[in-house]
């Protein structure tokens, strides 16, 4: 066992694990246990077929993005947060929220 104590994703504003809010209506509980897919995109490159059959091992495919600027955070393949990575444990990554991304539904 650990003493590490087990990671939960933090978001600013939000309640603590395990709590919800006072006023939800019954009606939301069937919601809350649906499984989202959460991924964390470092950052984008675009090549053609023929430079991607060329890569190997130890190759180097450079990014959109610079060391230190935010990641994006999709859930279900929707941005939703942009975030920084951070080390949970000795050999795991997190993301720490520091941006929710508001959507523009046009609803």
């Amino acid at each position: 066992m650990s003493d590490t104590p087990e990671f939960e994703p933090t978001i600013p504003g939000a309640l603590p694990p395990g709590e919800r809010a006072p006023a939800a209506p019954r009606e939301l509980d069937a919601v809350y246990d649906i499984p989202v897919q959460v991924s964390a995109v470092l950052g984008r490159a675009t090549m053609q077929v023929s430079q991607l059959l060329k890569l190997g091992r130890g190759a180097v495919v450079e990014l959109d993005r610079k060391l230190g600027e935010a990641v994006d955070i999709y859930v279900n393949n929707r941005l939703v947060a942009r975030g920084e990575v951070v080390m949970v444990e000795d050999n795991r990554l997190g993301i720490t929220m520091t941006e929710i991304v508001k959507a523009d539904r046009g609803i």
